[in-house]
Formats: structure tokens, sequence, C-alpha cells
């Protein structure tokens, strides 16, 4: 007889658990416990030793503490103004201790006499004795055992932690006689020194040892993260095998001319990322590659070597970026890195002519959209340029051999998975064009395993040489404010320009934000009067928007107020001056990106980050004053954030990850990927493998899954 899988789990309805009645199930539908499944893998959040917990003797007044007590009487009050209050008195034997609640009525209900309650909080002195204000309280009943689980309560679906607990005890006792099917290899599990599955799920929720319930977690945290990497390692093997690649010439020349053109050398980081992607175009299956460097560390350079790859072979290559104004900036910037190269051209009489890069967005439009076109038709177009117009109805490549896709968390996977089939469509010999990924958010590693699982990576990790180094300062208040101003005067002065960034266009009584419009008002009568200032944000027609940066590009604009537009791609060395107002709105990510824009020319740079008063420190700008390497940027954004915001971005499934961590479990990621190429790469469809493969279909909703093997 075989174990229990989860599929066999999920088959059985809660009301089968004993002491859940109808009226339970609905609460427990509530909060989306549906199954047995569902039950188990409801994980306690937290654990309280009673061989080790605080006495009520032993409470010191202004020290958080954690108690378990007994409720002995409740009293509830109406004040004035419609508030109430409820107060109780609780002891454990060695003592007794008050606790009061604002305005939680319901408290009346919750605090019977007699019930065990465990609080935590901070007690105070109150009247000769100690008093804990709005403490948190998990009701424990009865429970016994050195070690009580705590289980998330739901005050609105009226669930509670031991109600949780006997529920699951009963579940786990129900699967004692046949055990929970363990689908991971044994020698995966013995390699990686992981306890057995069914054993895991008893030790998280009745361990008889702190240290169980970390094993336990250990073992439950990795299968969660295995199930995500089996499924990106497939995908990822799938590509390469089911896809015709294109064996692309490295030595046609264009290359090496290119490199030679530049004004500088290239970094060793360039170096290596070119000659990874060169390796991987040269092979016959398809390249999924991502590029990720930090602002400023060169990606530009080393995508327009790849496409150039492309180029000396006869195929054409595509850039795709996120915005109009970035597309209209790449065209602009790769057309300078291009100028007076030629290509080899077997009908014209002089056997070359120059290299064709053409722009494509929505803006393009008339004879010069049909020129293009037909130009992308008949192949005498190179490189082209553009938004997600290059993947609407109606463009036709001529032989599409690479596509570069900037900044990728603002595209959909979706988006990557057309253009690489469009070129699949056009390609007469139904070659799949290689694909290179562009973010200019470093991403950290684990969490590029996860995000980008089914991609290789690339790091640029150092800057060009010519590069300064950014200083970035704390303007706290509008004393320091004053300093920003007189400071940005200064730059100008010496024939600088600056940049100032304001979080919104309109004012918005919700958020009292100074708005780009308002500031610039502001500045212009005000602090920087005397300055010749522009302003630029989202709305503005496109002609206003490019006539406003050009003139900030000539010299003649001293500052440019804006607002997150400029986030990328801007590129004008004479700046370098960056103020960010209302800094405390924005990610590190974010911020780290707009002072980016500053920095890129041969005169030392500052950045400012203005905020209102504030007393304590700000993580986010401390974070930022202390470094300019964005991997330990995105490092420090992952703790402070959590994984949440870097899962949500970028992928629709994954929410899998119940126990598992991308910040706590750096070591079981790499593990689980590892793991996965063992198991997929000697079995690629997972044949030897059923109990995974429905585990996989199981966990991975179809979207999910349509998401994961799309891309």
């Amino acid at each position: 007889m075989t174990g229990l899988s989860f599929r066999d789990l999920a088959l059985i309805d809660v009301e089968r658990i004993k002491g859940v009645g109808e009226k339970r199930r609905a609460a427990l539908h509530e909060v989306g416990i549906n199954t047995v499944l569902d039950l188990l893998t409801t994980y306690p959040r937290r654990w309280i030793d009673r061989t080790n917990e605080a006495r009520v003797s032993d409470l010191v007044a202004g020290e958080e503490a954690l108690v378990l007590v007994t409720v002995r009487e409740v009293v509830a009050r109406k004040l004035k103004n419609r508030r109430s209050m409820v107060t109780a008195t609780v002891g454990d034997g060695s003592g007794r201790l008050h606790i009061v609640f604002f305005n939680q009525p319901w408290r009346e209900r919750q605090l019977r006499e007699g019930l065990n309650v465990v609080l935590f909080g901070k007690p105070e002195n109150y009247r000769g004795g100690l008093q804990m204000s709005n403490p948190i309280v998990d009701l424990v009943g009865d429970r016994t055992g050195r070690i009580v689980p705590i289980y998330p309560q739901s005050e609105k679906a009226q669930l509670n932690t031991w109600e949780l607990a006997g529920w699951i005890e009963n579940a786990l006792a129900r699967c004692e006689e046949r055990g929970i099917l363990d689908p991971v290899p044994e020698s995966i599990l013995s390699e990686h020194q992981l306890m057995g599955r069914h054993q895991a799920f008893r030790a998280i929720h009745e361990p008889d040892t702190m240290r169980d319930k970390d094993v336990a977690r250990r073992r439950l945290a990795f299968d969660e993260l295995l199930r995500v990497q089996l499924v990106l390692v497939m995908r990822k093997r799938a590509m390469e095998r089911d896809a015709i690649g294109i064996r692309h010439r490295l030595d046609g020349g264009l290359v090496e001319r290119f490199h030679a053109n530049l004004p500088y050398e290239l970094t060793t980081a360039q170096k290596r990322a070119i000659d990874e992607i060169a390796a991987d175009l040269a092979a016959p299956h398809a390249m999924h590659r991502l590029l990720q460097g930090d602002v400023g560390a060169g990606k530009t350079v080393v995508a327009v070597s790849a496409l150039l790859v492309a180029v000396q072979g006869g195929h054409q290559g595509a850039l795709m970026a996120p915005t109009e104004v970035l597309a209209e900036q790449h065209h602009a910037g790769i057309k300078r890195l291009l100028d007076g190269i030629e290509v080899g051209d077997p009908s014209n009489l002089f056997g070359n002519r120059p290299l064709r890069v053409e722009l494509l967005t929505n803006r393009v439009t008339g004879a010069e959209r049909r020129e293009v076109l037909a130009g992308l038709a008949d192949g005498s177009v190179d490189l082209v340029i553009g938004t997600h117009a290059l993947i609407q109805e109606g463009v036709r490549f001529h032989h599409l051999g690479l596509v570069v896709v900037d900044e990728q968390h603002r595209f959909g996977v979706e988006q990557r998975a057309m253009l690489r089939s469009k070129g699949e469509a056009d390609n007469p010999d139904g070659t799949v064009p290689d694909v290179l990924v562009m973010t200019a958010t470093p991403i950290p590693r684990t969490a590029a395993m996860t995000v980008y699982g089914d991609l290789d990576v690339s790091v640029l990790d150092q800057k060009p040489a010519g590069r300064t180094e950014i200083v970035t300062h704390w303007a706290n208040g509008p004393l320091d404010e004053m300093a920003v101003w007189s400071d940005v005067r200064d730059e100008v002065a010496a024939g600088r320009q600056a940049y100032v960034v304001c979080p919104l266009i309109d004012e918005s009584e919700k958020l009292e934000v100074a708005s780009a419009e308002e500031t610039f008002e502001r500045l212009r009568l005000q602090e920087l009067s005397t300055l010749r200032i522009g302003l630029l944000h989202g709305r503005m027609a496109s002609a206003e928007k490019e006539a406003t940066m050009n003139a900030f590009r000539q010299h003649e604009l001293d500052v440019l107020v804006a607002t997150t537009v400029i986030e990328v791609g801007v590129d004008v060395p004479n700046a370098t001056i960056m103020v960010i107002l209302d800094a405390d709105r924005f990610g590190i990510a974010q911020l780290h990106q707009l002072r980016g824009r500053v920095g890129r020319g041969s005169h030392a740079s500052r950045c400012w980050l203005v905020t209102a008063e504030q007393e304590d420190t700000n993580p986010r700008v401390d974070a930022l004053v202390a470094s300019t390497d964005g991997f330990e940027l995105a490092e420090a954004d992952l703790e402070l954030r959590g994984e949440g915001t870097i899962m949500n971005t970028s992928q629709k499934g994954r929410s899998d990850l119940k126990l598992a961590s991308l910040r706590r479990d750096k070591e079981l990621v790499a593990l689980a990927r590892e793991a996965a190429f063992a198991i997929v790469d000697p079995d690629p469809t997972l044949q030897s493998h059923p109990e995974l493969v429905d585990e996989l279909s199981l966990l991975f909703t179809s979207e999910d899954e349509a998401f994961l093997f799309k891309g």
C-alpha cells in the first residue's frame, strides 16, 4: 500500500476531520482551507517553548515579553465619543497582570474566564502593578506538550489556534496508517541530509524540541523550492531541445570593427559577458540568457555586440524596450555607436553598405512606417529598435536572428514568447531567434534563480572607466533642503546641470506629495529663480517631451524637474546633481535607478535624498547613502521588503512558497536548483518520477503552468 500523495490529500474535504461541522467548514473555507492538504500545509507562524516561557513574576516594565496566563476577570466599559475599553485581569500562579484594549469591543467575547492565553507585549507600571496595553493575544486552550504551535488566527472567520491544532492533529493521526508519500528521490534526500516528508509534517506541527521544527521546516521549504525549480529547469531543457536554434557565425569581423571604433576599453566583465553570449549564439540550440548589470555597467555595448553577431551572419536583430521614450533613446544611442560601420552586400556595386538601424514604435506612421516594414520584410533593415509595436500584426521579418528585451520586469513573459514565435513563424527555415533579456535592476542571486530560473545569467559587476562615483546625502527636513538648493546653484555656476525628481504629476489629496508642476513653479519663482528650468512628465505630448529633453541635452536648460519618466535610459554626461524629493516614497531599486542618471561623465556627482523631517533613521535612505553597489542594495531591499515584491512582479504563480523564503533560504534555493538539474537531465520528461509530475500538475494551476511553460 503506497503512502498518501498530495493529490489524495487534496481530494479529502476538511469536513471529514473530527470536529469540523458545516459551520466550521464554512469558516475554514473563508481562509482558503478546503481540503486536508490545505489543512496540513497551514503551518504554525510560531512555536512557544513552554519549558522556556517567562512567568508573570519575571516581567520587567518596558521590556517586551511572552507569557502564558489564565484569564481571571473581564470588564467592558463605554467611554465618551463612542469609544470603548476592555480590561482583564490574568495570572499564572506566580503573579497577576492587568491588560487593557482600546476600541476592540470584541475582546470581551474573546477573553472568557478560565481561558488559557499567550500574551505578547510590553508591560508598563500602572497603579503599583504591571499592565499591558493592546498586547498580541493567542488563544491556546488547554494545549499541553512542551512546544505549542501557534497558527494564523482569523477574527473574521472566528478560527483560533487550538481548534486548528486539534484538526491538524486529527488529520496527521489519520495519515499514520499509510504515511504521506515522499516523491523526492532517496539519493537527493540523503545527499542533502533531509528528513522524510511524513516525519517533517509531524515534526513541524507537533515538534518534541525546537530543533525538530527547524529540521522539518528545512525539508518542507526545500520541497516548495524544488517544485518551482523543476518546472523552470524542465522548461529550460524543453526550449533547448525542441526549438531549432541558429548557429551564428563568429568570424564576420563586424563585432571586432565595432569594438575597435569604441572610444574606450571594454571592462573585464563586459568581455566575459560578450564571450558567454557568443558561445551561446554559436551553439545549435536557441539562447535564453539574462544580462543583469548595475546602473551604468555598460549593458548596451554588450547587447549591440550580440546583435552584430546576428547581422554578420545575414540575420536581423531586434531590441524591444518598454516605453517609446526608452526605445527612441536606444535608437539614437545605438545609431551613434554604429556610425560608419558597414556590412557586406553582394547586390551593392561597392560590396558594402552602411548598417541600417531603424525605429518602430506606434509614433512611427505613414510613409516612414511603410518603409521600415518593407525593410524588415526584405532584410534591408539590419537592426530594429522598438516597443511592443514589434510584435503587432503586420510586422514581418526577413530572418530574425536575435531578440534583445530590455527591462524585463516591465514586460510580460507573454511578449517575450510572442516575439520569439514571430521570428519562428517568419523565418523560412523554422529556426527560433535567440533571446537576450537585459535588466537594469540588479536582482539578488537567489531571486534571479527563481524569477528568471529558465534563463542562463551573465552579470556585469564592474563600471566602465571614466564613470565617477556618486556620493549620496540625506536631506532630513526643510533646513537641510535649503542646503540642497544652494548646492544646485553652485553646481550650475560651475557649468553643470541638475535633475529634480518628484513622485507625482498632480497634487493628490491622499498623498500630500510635491507634484512636478507645483515644484517647477515654486523653484522657478523662489529657490532657483536665476536658473533656466524645464519640466518633463508622462502626460506631456511626445513632441513636447522630446523638445524638453533635447533642450536639456544641449545645455539650453540648467535644471530639469521631472517625474520618474527619467528613470531609465536618459544619458546627459554634464548632469552631475540629482535631487529626489519625497525620497521615502520610492523603493530602493527605483532610487538607485534614478541616481544612475548622474555620474555619467568625468565630473564628481552627487545625489540628494530629500524627506520630511524624521526623528528616526530611515533604513532605505541609509542603505543608499552607504552603498552604490546595486547588487548589495538588491540584497538590502530583499531584507527590508521581503520577497513578495520580487515574486509577484514577474510571476503569477509561485504562490507555492508558504514556508520557503528567498531571503532566509539562499542555501536551499541553490540546493533545489542543483537537485532539479540532477532529476531532469537524465529524465527530461520525468517519466520515471510519476509522483513528482502528479504533484507539479496539482500545485501549479493551468494558468501558472501556461505561464511557466511560455516565455
